[in-house]
């Protein structure tokens, strides 16, 4: 069973920390494939001046020999090491993406919502590039680490030589990380800005997709895009002040570093002429002075990258740590029970209260869209249980009380704008792949002239969001969907409103004889659909006004008449 997560709250840094304690394996194994990287790196300047020092005092060809060897089998860890290093670390990182991935997009689609403020596009991003940056720590602390490792060795080796060289190098490497720590700050920062205004970016797209027709209809995707226009404008602005602050940090970086290996370089020069070192230790300091850019180009990174995977952190965390708009209960109703609407207050709902009996047919024709669109809400579980009065009951217990998978498997409600997924005409009739009842849902639902248009037949491939169906084939699409799950109790929500009237008389006789002996409520005007109902309850101001069978409330009910009657 799938429940809201009621765990504590899970901040920025509990993730961070979530992230570094399941990957600690490989993240030892990295730094230290890195850290001997890093070392074999430094070692080889250190190598390169033993060799002059040594071949110019000794002049033998032996000694040239091992320091040749030496070299080769300085090179080979180093090409290695990386090589392994890098592969472990980047197997974890993805790795580590993926679950957070999986986390953050099982919050979005648990039965039930998240109280968060954030639109389905936001949190798309956040799944994926949220995700990813925040992995990147996996990454970030071996490298800090083993960057560490490299400007100690280096330090050391320049202090044996000259105390004042391995001083210099730890005094400028505190001081460029003092500077770079509040540039660090400002990036944090701006990151987390940009990722907000490019998600917003996303999100507009994902509403203009899905509403492109009805735009193109009354004519406002010229205002449709230039709303899209602003957001983007706001995220590309974001963007440019992101790269500014990045590139102000890399130059600052870059020329700190360049000052630091220079000073180390004239230093050393300045020794060797004055006789306090010897020449072994001047190509010795001078190759480290030009080995040393890179760890510490590295080191003075790590912090950028570390506020990046911070500012993803703290927005994943808005959608984990967000809590569960309602918290379902753990009840399962019995099976054939009524479903009983009492005293509901909701919305343009007032006191609405009626019973659908047992394997009854009801269809209940609401004057008002608002008040079907409500209705449809509180049967389908959407609202929580404090933001309406009166209870629902279904089988007898208070859909508060049920679990919300007792609910789902007990009752289906389906909604008029029933979303339509890429992949196949059956993958989307049959998502799980279980029902038995699929032929029986394509027929009654009129289906079966899409289904013989295409030589795949059901295998027909079907673009996201039913791009290449017409709008009557997406609803009928969506109407064989909520049939073939042949739930106990179905509520259908206008299922009929894009097709024609010949196939809504067909649909309405069909989804009659199909659910004969199951619950069934439609909530529609359709004449079609009220006809083959048991009953009709007519809903008008939030409360049912009249209830008899479509034909006598046509004979009897002028208003109800001019209402349905097409």
């Amino acid at each position: 069973m799938t429940t809201p997560d009621t765990r504590r709250p899970r901040p920025a840094s509990d993730i961070l920390r979530t992230a570094l304690r399941r990957n600690r394996g490989a993240m030892i194994w990295g730094t230290v494939l890195m850290g001997l990287y890093q070392a074999g790196e430094t070692a080889f300047p250190i190598a390169l001046g033993l060799i002059v020092e040594h071949t110019m005092r000794d002049r033998s060809l032996g000694s040239l020999g091992l320091s040749i060897a030496a070299l080769a089998v300085i090179i080979t860890t180093v090409s290695l090491s990386w090589r392994f290093g890098m592969r472990i670390l980047q197997k974890a990182n993805t790795t580590e993406a993926h679950r957070w991935r999986v986390k953050v997009a099982g919050c979005g689609l648990q039965p039930v919502a998240r109280d968060v403020d954030l639109k389905s596009g936001e949190i798309l991003t956040i799944a994926t590039e949220d995700a990813d940056q925040t992995a990147d720590i996996i990454e970030v602390v071996p490298l800090l680490i083993s960057s560490l490792v490299a400007v100690i060795v280096a330090a050391v080796a320049l202090g044996l030589a000259d105390i004042r060289l391995g001083l210099l190098v730890i005094v400028g490497t505190a001081a460029i990380m003092s500077v770079l720590s509040v540039l660090s700050k400002r990036i944090g920062s701006s990151t987390r800005e940009q990722q907000a205004r490019v998600a917003r970016a996303g999100a507009k797209v994902a509403d203009l997709i899905t509403g492109l027709r009805p735009l193109h209809g009354f004519g406002g995707n010229h205002a449709a895009f230039r709303s899209y226009r602003k957001v983007s404008t706001e995220a590309k602005l974001q963007a440019v002040t992101v790269a500014k602050v990045n590139g102000a940090y890399a130059g600052t970086a870059l020329a700190l570093n360049a000052v630091l290996a220079g000073a180390v370089t004239l230093t050393a020069g300045w020794l060797a002429f004055d006789g306090q070192i010897n020449i072994g230790e001047l190509v010795m300091a001078v190759g480290l002075a030009q080995f040393i850019m890179e760890p510490l180009r590295l080191f003075s990174e790590m912090p950028k990258y570390v506020m990046i995977a911070r500012a993803s952190a703290e927005r994943m965390a808005l959608v984990l740590t967000a809590p569960p708009v309602t918290t379902p209960g753990s009840q399962h109703p019995a099976a054939g029970g009524n479903l009983e609407i009492d005293c509901v207050r909701y919305g343009t709902l007032r006191d609405l209260k009626f019973t659908v009996a047992a394997g009854e047919f009801v269809a209940i024709a609401a004057y008002q869209p608002r008040a079907a669109a409500d209705l449809a809400a509180v049967l389908a579980a959407n609202v929580p249980r404090d933001a309406y009065e009166g209870a629902v009951r279904v089988g007898g217990q208070e859909l508060g009380e049920l679990s919300v998978e007792a609910v789902r498997a007990h009752m289906l409600v389906n909604p008029y704008d029933g979303e339509i997924f890429a992949g196949t005409l059956r993958t989307n009739i049959d998502p799980s792949g279980t029902s038995r009842t699929v032929p029986e849902a394509v027929e009654a639902s009129m289906l079966t002239d899409v289904v013989a248009l295409h030589r795949d037949g059901l295998d027909y491939g079907v673009r996201d969001r039913g791009a290449n169906l017409s709008g009557g084939q997406r609803q009928r699409l969506s109407l064989a969907r909520a049939l073939a799950a042949d739930s106990e109790i179905l509520v259908l929500h206008d299922p009929t409103t894009a097709v024609d009237a010949v196939t809504e008389q067909l649909i309405a006789r069909n989804v009659a004889k199909l659910r004969r002996g199951r619950t069934t409520v439609v909530i529609t005007s359709s004449p079609a659909l009220l006809d083959v109902a048991d009953r009709v309850l007519v809903l008008e101001d939030g409360v049912v006004t009249a209830e008899d069978t479509h034909r006598n409330l046509l004979a009897d009910d002028a208003d109800y008449c001019l209402a349905v009657a097409r």
